[in-house]
């Protein structure tokens, strides 16, 4: 990663380049990253090319000003905070679906971030509704934050039976909020690479639900959270009270892409019918 594109990406975070990789640091990055760049899955529905590339993914967030969904946005988020300093590993994971049934193997991308204090975290800004702050990786107790109350425990058997891991303190970690598991991790650390069948598989298969559904959402500056999902805009508060509003043509659509989430459209997204080509 260049000079250029690091100053490029905290431009967008509204940053400036730290002097050190601490804790704090990581923390500031992290909260302004899930204010700045939005979770979303335009792409699918645009019909563009989703390639796990660092330049490919770097100019999305700096260049284009888009979001993405995990691979891209902590793929991107890991490529910044390696170039300044921090140890990063992505640890791919499962999503916990409908009744608890896990997803495809690297159904998602999560970090795990070393600090120069010495302190390891689970940083995460492409799940969507989720931490509003890393997660102490070691801490197995409550961690309260701005999105709920969350956990990071050992988890048990898989459906097959196994837990991951060859010894002690290598098996997988559940990611649990306000007690409700939202992913299982590995601990094994992966390449940006493995996770390209993962993302064609979410941008192809008519069983992804980023394939059935179109997103885009960010966290506000006041702690509040706004989805265009379709064409249903919805905020919600940080006591939990949602409202919603349907838009009923398409310059509002791509009025509210434009300022409430920084996206300059052409044209409206629609669902397509990833069946057809």
């Amino acid at each position: 990663m260049t000079s250029l594109q690091i100053d490029a990406y905290l431009r967008r975070l509204g940053l400036t380049h730290p002097p050190r990789p601490t804790s704090e640091t990581l923390r500031e990055l992290h909260l302004r990253h899930l204010r700045t760049v939005p979770f979303e899955n335009l792409s699918v529905h645009l019909g563009e090319e989703i390639t796990l590339e660092e330049k490919r993914l770097l100019d999305k967030v700096t260049e284009v000003r888009r979001g993405g969904f995990c691979y891209e946005l902590n793929g991107a988020f890991g490529t910044l905070l390696a170039a300044l300093g921090y140890e990063v590993e992505l640890l791919a994971g499962r999503v916990y679906g409908d009744e608890g049934r896990l997803g495809i193997p690297h159904d998602h991308l999560a970090l795990r971030v070393r600090t120069a204090e010495g302190d390891t975290w689970l940083a995460d800004v492409g799940f969507g509704t989720h931490s509003h702050w890393p997660l102490a990786y070691a801490e197995r107790g409550e961690q309260d934050d701005p999105g709920g109350s969350f956990r990071v425990v050992d988890a048990g058997p898989d459906p097959a039976g196994a837990r991951g891991g060859a010894g002690p303190g290598t098996g997988d970690l559940d990611v649990v909020r306000d007690g409700t598991p939202q992913y299982r991790l590995e601990t094994r650390p992966r390449a940006l690479g493995d996770f390209a069948a993962g993302a064609w598989w979410h941008s192809t298969s008519p069983r992804s639900h980023f394939t059935r559904s179109l997103v885009c959402s960010r966290l506000t500056q006041d702690g509040e959270r706004i989805t265009l999902s379709g064409r249903r805009l919805k905020t919600t508060t940080v006591d939990g009270t949602q409202e919603t509003r349907e838009l009923e043509t398409d310059e509002e659509m791509l009025a509210v892409y434009r300022e409430c989430f920084g996206i300059e459209l052409s044209r409206v997204p629609t669902v397509r019918d990833p069946g057809r080509p």
